[in-house]
């Protein structure tokens, strides 16, 4: 059975991760969708948050599991008995990271192998980071994540916006 490791922050989900997603799943038995629980970062949504909402969103996808991890990747992708890393494209910005991630962690695991999966045209142009800031801004993010994930983003956002208000109280 081929098993593959599509890990990332997922703060918040995009339809360009589910894209990914959807499109792996169908090349491998089984994807582990690995949600990175990274302490020195402040995510907009709690690890659990961000496990709980794929988990709804990807709930008919029997093939997929989502889990969290912390530490190396290559430690993780071991772990659930996989020797193959799935990541996103959208330009020549993301390979050149991706290449150099790829490229550290076969220097930790050289029976580890990374799978580049190029986005679909229609997700080219946004990251999780830009969809927080044009949510922020109550700008239309409708084609950009998914309904469950955009009512919660809504929700971020308003207690974010009150704590502006009140001087982050």
């Amino acid at each position: 059975m081929k098993s593959a490791v599509y890990p990332g922050s997922f703060d918040p989900t995009t339809n360009g991760h589910l894209d990914i997603i959807k499109r792996a799943s169908k090349i491998v038995d089984k994807l582990y969708v690995a949600v990175l629980d990274n302490p020195s970062k402040t995510p907009l949504f709690t690890v659990e948050e961000r496990v709980s909402q794929l988990k709804e969103i990807l709930k008919d996808h029997d093939n997929v599991k989502v889990m969290s991890f912390s530490g190396l990747l290559v430690d993780f992708v071991r772990s659930v008995g996989s020797n193959i890393i799935v990541r996103g494209l959208r330009g020549v910005t993301d390979f050149s990271y991706e290449f150099q991630m790829a490229l550290s962690n076969r220097s930790l695991d050289s029976n580890i192998e990374t799978l580049f999966i190029s986005a679909d045209t229609q997700y080219l142009f946004f990251s999780s980071s830009q969809v927080k800031e044009i949510a922020f801004f109550n700008g239309n993010i409708d084609n950009m994540v998914p309904d469950i994930v955009k009512t919660e983003l809504q929700k971020k956002m308003q207690v974010l916006k009150a704590q502006q208000e009140t001087g982050g109280k």
